[in-house]
């Protein structure tokens, strides 16, 4: 038999035959999917282990409340999560934000434990902790399930892309967002009215703010983005702009252009101060063509596009949330840390080797569609034109278009191409101060083309 010493050392072999103590934190819809899939399976993933993949307790904060879907033991279900995860091997944190997520895992791992999280809020704000803590109890630190739920894309991108170069990753990582943009354009409702139907089909939350605006996104691109370039990202380096401002008029302008809306989150090399490389993360809705793959991406479904310099482009496409799909991705986490537990060894951990410097949103090149309500009458164009030149902004198309019942006034749209995003928001505030121009309408960059 071991000692209560050897069973906490995750430097010493498993011991053949012995099951591994698995602990879960939390048992809403994914830990719930995560618990069912555990005992359904049970005989499938110890011989894929090796060892048995024993359930030790789920931390909950009513342990008595009724849970029919969960088909374990009631007595496996305990409030007490500190001493929870003093007795496990390996632990599934899957309660999400940042306190007492945190505090947990760092225990965790203390006691020897390996992780597997779903925590994307606390691994793009405190990342780095983590993975020293991990190194320094020498266990695994996984979470797949963090970004795009059943999509692999994060292992992909630490491992089978570890010999190859990432130039850009390019995605729609939030299923909501995804959900409302394309409800817009198929049907032609707006903003407000699409989100309610969201809600209504459950894949929007009561507030959701933290996906339409942005945050959920930015905190999968700062994981992303860190993993691709090898470079220490937090969510605080990501740029960030929502939907909310989105309306049914610039859907309609993206449909004239062939294109559609989409909220992206944009990891790409870029050019520094100092000529060197560095990195800019940046999430926010853009017109994308139609022939764009990502532009094929329906309803709640994520995909992420990667470009890489021997692989070229890569498509990952599939259900981006949910309780079963990021099961999936948290279980195969845990095949993989119980598989190096029973080896005696752990996979690999953070690299941010390479360092790169993370630029402000204003060294970004992208392209810019602008609609203008303006004067109809001569030289009005002729000012426009000089407000780009003057910020060294070149036009690609220019079209005008009578304004509404409106002899007078008329709307331009304008599509730039590529320059700096510093640039192109100076220009559209020297338009805004034009007589001519009534209003700035609308402003969307474009991507992909």
């Amino acid at each position: 038999m071991r000692t209560d010493s050897e069973e906490m050392d995750p430097t010493m072999a498993h011991e053949p035959g012995a099951p591994l103590r698995v602990a879960l934190l939390g048992c809403g819809v994914v830990g719930s999917a995560v618990a069912r899939q555990l005992v359904d399976h049970a005989d499938d993933l110890a011989a894929r282990v090796g060892a048995p993949l024993q359930l030790v307790g789920i931390a909950v904060r009513r342990p008595q409340r009724p849970r029919p879907d969960v088909p374990v033991d009631p007595t496996l279900f305990t409030a007490d999560a500190d001493g929870l995860v003093e007795r496990a091997d390996i632990v599934i944190e899957v309660i999400g934000g940042i306190d007492p997520a945190r505090e947990l895992i760092l225990r965790a791992m203390a006691h020897g434990a390996s992780v597997v999280s779903a925590n994307k809020a606390l691994l793009a704000e405190d990342g780095p902790t983590l993975y020293a803590a991990a190194d320094a109890a020498d266990v695994d630190l996984y979470y797949e399930a963090a970004v795009a739920g059943a999509i692999p894309i994060l292992r992909p991108i630490r491992e089978s892309l570890a010999g190859d170069d990432v130039r850009r990753v390019l995605g729609i990582v939030n299923g909501t967002t995804n959900f409302v943009l394309d409800r817009m354009d198929t049907s032609g409702a707006g903003f407000a009215e699409t989100v309610e139907q969201a809600q209504a089909l459950g894949y929007a939350e009561a507030d959701p703010t933290a996906d339409v605006e942005g945050f959920d996104a930015a905190a999968k691109a700062a994981i992303l983005a860190s993993l691709a370039f090898h470079t220490r990202v937090s969510s605080g380096d990501v740029y960030r702009e929502g939907i909310t401002e989105v309306t049914a008029g610039d859907i309609q302008a993206a449909r004239d252009m062939d294109c559609v809306v989409k909220l992206l989150a944009i990891c790409e090399r870029v050019t520094g101060p100092d000529g060197g490389d560095a990195v800019s993360v940046r999430v926010h809705p853009a017109m994308i063509p139609r022939s764009h793959p990502l532009a094929s991406v329906r309803d709640a479904f994520n995909a992420v596009f990667v470009e890489a310099s021997a692989a070229g482009p890569l498509m990952f496409y599939g259900r981006g949330a949910g309780g079963d799909p990021t099961a999936s991705a948290v279980l195969g986490d845990v095949v993989a840390v119980a598989r190096h537990r029973v080896a005696g060894g752990r996979g690999p951990g953070e690299s941010a080797y390479a360092d790169l410097p993370v630029v402000e949103m204003g060294r970004s090149r992208t392209r810019y569609h602008i609609s203008l309500d303006v004067a109809d009458r001569p030289g009005v164009l002729a000012q426009v034109a000089t407000a780009f030149a003057a910020h060294d902004v070149s036009i690609e198309t220019v079209r005008q278009q009578a304004a509404p019942g409106e002899g007078e006034r008329a709307k331009l749209i304008v599509v730039t191409h590529a320059a700096s995003d510093a640039a192109l928001a100076a220009t559209v505030d020297a338009l805004a101060e034009l007589e001519s121009v009534d209003d700035v309408a609308s402003v969307l960059r474009v991507e992909g083309a």
